[in-house]
């Protein structure tokens, strides 16, 4: 019996741009894990990516037998300079893709190229208090329940809250940046 191809983590290409907008296109479109209501165009998704990586932050992607499963981004948590060290991550995966792993092994892979970057803390600012999956993968990766700001979304015709959960990476805050 043939094995299924093994899931490969990389860091992103301008080729992936498409299968990417198509994954966040379903996760605007369809869910809650995504505040925004319209979805970004092409140039938009290249934009972002393009920000993401000449701040030194990595844009990952998940794929198998050469089909994007998924992506993960580390984004600057907040612009002002003392949040340097800190980031927030953004996993996004393919609705097939969902509840088999490539998000636990995605966020694991973020969260190793953010430390080796000089991150000290990552953040998940998670849509919808509802999104089980990801406020389960990030526990299962030691983040830890940092808040939660209710009813500050409106989409679907209904609140949505935010989950903040947070971890630290390497020596976190036990030894100085």
């Amino acid at each position: 019996m043939p094995t299924a191809p093994s899931l490969l983590l990389r860091p992103s290409t301008p080729a992936d741009l498409p299968a990417m907008r198509d994954i966040y296109a379903h996760a605007v479109t369809q869910g809650t894990g995504s505040f925004e209501l319209e979805v970004p165009d092409a140039a938009e998704m290249a934009r972002r990516r393009d920000d993401v990586l000449a701040k030194g932050l990595p844009w990952l992607v998940a794929e198998r037998g050469g089909e994007v499963l998924g992506y993960a981004y580390a984004g600057a948590f907040r612009p002002r300079p003392a949040y340097r060290f800190s980031v927030e991550d953004s996993i996004y995966l393919h609705p097939q893709a969902q509840g088999a792993g490539v998000g636990r092994a995605l966020l694991a892979e973020l969260m190793a190229r953010c430390q080796a970057a000089g991150a000290r803390q990552m953040l998940a600012v998670i849509g919808d208090s509802r999104n089980a999956g990801s406020i389960g993968v990030h526990r299962a990766l030691g983040f830890e329940h940092s808040g939660t700001l209710q009813s500050v979304g409106w989409k679907f015709g209904r609140w949505l809250d935010v989950v903040l959960m947070q971890r630290s990476l390497g020596a976190g805050a036990g030894a100085p940046a």
